[in-house]
């Protein structure tokens, strides 16, 4: 309690020149990380998916699963700054457009790692001309460019409603609407996996408020990194009181999310339940080790966020990294887990490289760990999305007006 009452009174922090000779490196570096990965992926393009470690039998991976984790730290930094303005609630201090932009980079690099998977990007119009409506697929493809554009619409009226072009209630409007779209964008990821049976990790109704809780827990997180550290670099005036109601957040969203692992886990791991298969490979099979990261460190995420004699800066970046580095094993478990279990009783096929990862071994062989790791080149291309998603972010904090104007 003193702590609050000292962090509502303590002045705000001094500001810092922010820019100069280290933003335009940092620009430069994120420019040329950017370059080296689309070499990669014209490397990739010419010698085709092959050249991945994906297969027949696991035909998604690590940038599916980067895909799944951008949609969630983009929907939970609109939910961050549509929730204050849409329910007429006070906000954190004029973080509100920094956290939009944020959102914006991220939706931009979740449809990127989708470009990257496509082994055939040029020939996309396809989808469009011959869509199956009746696909999950198909639903959030027009879920997240409807979201990016009024992300972008969003942010917009914002600056717009700070110059006295835009009223209040049009605002309110924009950003109720940004907040049901924030949810439907993962609600509809989530009903990519959770809609296909024949995968016993994924076919659980409880996915789509899983995705949403989690997208809440990484969002959160990944907003608190990036206003603490504007404010250091002195881009923001951010008082303490704000960052203490954002660690609040994170810390409830944290054990909402907890809570719903250990629903899910509860109902497939029960004595004679169908998931017990699941349970076992998450806590002690290949997965072990994103499952353990992903528990130890929420737990602690939360534990840091709650108690105020551990609730200081420093500590706060260390408890949002670990909620999200936890919320990316999630979204690897989920999706590699779903593959690491044999789905076939009778394959009546012919084994080859492309059939499945350690194919030289058998399916013994193959599945005894994990059935898919990702290669050099994936990594490479992975990295060189992250570049453009920080070039994105950087240029937006050196010319767009995302610093507060009111207080």
């Amino acid at each position: 309690m003193s702590e609050n009452i000292q962090a509502a009174s303590s002045p705000k922090a001094p500001a810092a020149k922010f820019g100069g000779t280290g933003l335009t490196v940092a620009i430069v570096a994120a420019a040329v990380v950017t370059v080296i990965g689309l070499v990669l992926w014209g490397i990739q393009l010419s010698g085709g998916m092959i050249q991945t470690n994906m297969r027949n039998m696991d035909s998604w991976g690590l940038y599916i699963t980067m895909f799944m984790f951008f949609v969630g730290l983009s929907a939970g930094g609109l939910i961050i700054s549509s929730i204050p303005k849409a329910f007429g609630m006070k906000g954190f201090g004029g973080i509100s457009k920094v956290a939009v932009w944020t959102s914006i980079c991220c939706t931009c690099l979740a449809i990127g790692y989708v470009v990257v998977d496509l082994g055939g990007p040029f020939r996309v119009w396809e989808l469009f001309v011959y869509s199956n409506l009746g696909s999950p697929l198909m639903w959030d493809i027009i879920v997240l460019f409807v979201y990016l554009i009024l992300s972008i619409v969003y942010l917009w009226a914002q600056v717009r409603h700070e110059a006295g072009k835009v009223s209040a209630t049009a605002l309110r409007v924009v950003s109720f609407i940004a907040l049901v779209c924030a949810v439907l964008v993962h609600s509809v990821t989530a009903w990519i996996f959770s809609l296909q049976q024949a995968h016993d990790m994924w076919h659980t109704a409880l996915m789509a408020p899983w995705f949403v809780s989690s997208a809440l827990v990484c969002g959160t997180g990944l907003v608190l990194v990036v206003v603490i550290a504007l404010r250091a670099a002195g881009y923001l005036k951010l008082e303490q009181a704000n960052i203490v109601k954002m660690a609040k957040m994170l810390g409830a969203f944290v054990c909402v999310d907890l809570y719903f692992f250990a629903c899910d886990l509860l109902t497939e791991g029960f004595p004679g339940g169908e998931g017990a298969n699941v349970v076992a490979m998450l806590t002690s099979g290949p997965l072990a080790p994103f499952f353990w990261i992903e528990v130890i460190g929420c737990i602690i995420a939360a534990v840091i966020c709650f108690v105020p004699s551990l609730r200081k800066t420093p500590a706060l970046v260390v408890a949002a990294l670990l909620a999200i580095v936890g919320i990316f094993c999630k979204r690897f478990q989920i999706l590699d887990g779903g593959f690491q279990i044999n789905n076939l009783a009778d394959y009546g096929m012919v084994l080859t490289p492309t059939s499945v990862t350690n194919w030289t071994d058998g399916m013994a062989g193959a599945y005894a760990g994990l059935v898919y790791t990702p290669s050099m080149l994936e990594l490479g291309i992975t990295v060189g999305v992250l570049g453009l998603g920080a070039l994105l972010l950087l240029l937006g904090l050196k010319f767009l007006p995302l610093k507060p104007v009111e207080d």
